[in-house]
């Protein structure tokens, strides 16, 4: 049995609507370990933030049909109560949403809130909650920290805001931190800025991080491993150097010669991946990606329209890939050295 800290199994968060089921996150598994930072990465819709809602137990109240297990751990958390997760929420695991200035309450003071924070799970006075608030803000870079205590969300800039938010899910030191696209939005060099501190702070604290983004570059800069995710699932799974130089699934394969490399010369455009993300209601049977995929026709029998790949090791034990091409032909794939096959 898994030692992790962390451990998702076979997760499915499912909505009911009135054209069908939407199947968010459909059979997801992986798990982290303390002081680790793991990256989920996919397209707008693929189920990244479902998942860290999931985690923090967001749907309890909703239409959400959520199913499997995720301990944090000895807690197990899609079985427990509203106020056992409620407990565990900034004590335990905390959150930095992917828009600050609509997690942060417009008509309270930006130091207020986190005081607030630090208040809930603590028995110390206002202003021993007050003093801690100032030294988060502190920690998190925001100058004069005294004084932007009274400040107002509108007062803040997009990066301090998020350095506000960080400081707030920081304040009662989680062990897990969960950050969703918190770079988005903000100039390069205050992603920078931003990213630097979540390393920092992991490194200081020891926390487990969950890092959801879109952008690979923040991956390769900041994670220890990655879940790749399309459709709900999970289509690739292991270390940034495994996704990096030995990706073994095509939509992996795409998103990185969608983004500019540093690393090769490259003379002809960028490649975006063709068609469209696939409707969550009506998923494609099969390979989940393959009404996309530009390799499917190197697999016989039109398994990829029809088998449904399960997730398996590509070469080393702990990278796994769901994909239907024999693993020795997708490494020479994806060192150019076999083509896609074009209809004639």
């Amino acid at each position: 049995m898994s030692t992790s800290f962390l451990r998702v199994e076979d997760l499915r968060v499912h909505f009911p609507t009135d054209d069908g089921l939407v199947k968010s996150v459909d059979g997801l598994t992986f798990d982290l370990d303390r002081g680790e930072v793991l990256g989920i990465v996919g397209e707008s819709g693929s189920g990244k933030s479902v998942t860290s809602q999931a985690i923090m137990g967001l749907h309890k109240g909703s239409r959400a049909r959520v199913s499997g297990t995720i301990h944090l751990g000895d807690r197990e958390l899609v079985g427990a109560s509203e106020d056992q997760l409620r407990r565990l929420r900034g004590q335990e695991m905390a959150m930095i949403f992917q828009d600050p200035l609509s997690s942060l309450h417009p008509f309270y003071t930006v130091g207020s809130q986190i005081a607030e924070a630090y208040l809930v799970h603590n028995r110390v006075s206002k202003k021993a909650a007050r003093n801690r608030a100032i030294e988060m803000l502190e920690r998190v870079g925001i100058p004069n920290a005294p004084a932007r205590y009274d400040s107002y969300p509108h007062e803040f800039s997009g990066g301090m805001r998020q350095r506000a938010m960080i400081a707030m899910a920081l304040v009662c030191e989680p062990q897990l931190l969960i950050a969703d696209e918190p770079t988005t939005a903000l100039d390069v060099t205050v992603q920078a800025q931003i990213l630097e501190l979540i390393k920092d702070l992991r490194s200081e604290t020891g926390a487990a991080v969950i890092l959801i983004t879109h952008d690979l570059g923040v991956v390769a800069e900041t994670c220890d491993k990655v879940v790749v995710m399309y459709g709900g699932q999970c289509v690739e799974a292991g270390s940034v150097d495994d996704l990096f130089y030995s990706a073994h699934m095509p939509y992996t394969w795409g998103l990185l010669s969608s983004m500019p490399r540093m690393d090769r010369a490259r003379a002809e455009r960028l490649e975006p991946i063709q068609g469209q993300p696939p409707s969550l209601i009506n998923v494609p049977s099969g390979c989940v990606f393959h009404p996309r995929c530009a390799f499917k026709d190197h697999v016989p029998d039109d398994a990829c329209r029809t088998v449904h790949p399960d997730l398996l090791p590509a070469g080393k034990p702990d990278h796994l890939a769901r994909c239907h091409i024999p693993p020795a032909e997708r490494e020479r794939i994806f060192l150019g050295e076999i083509a896609p096959r074009t209809e004639s």
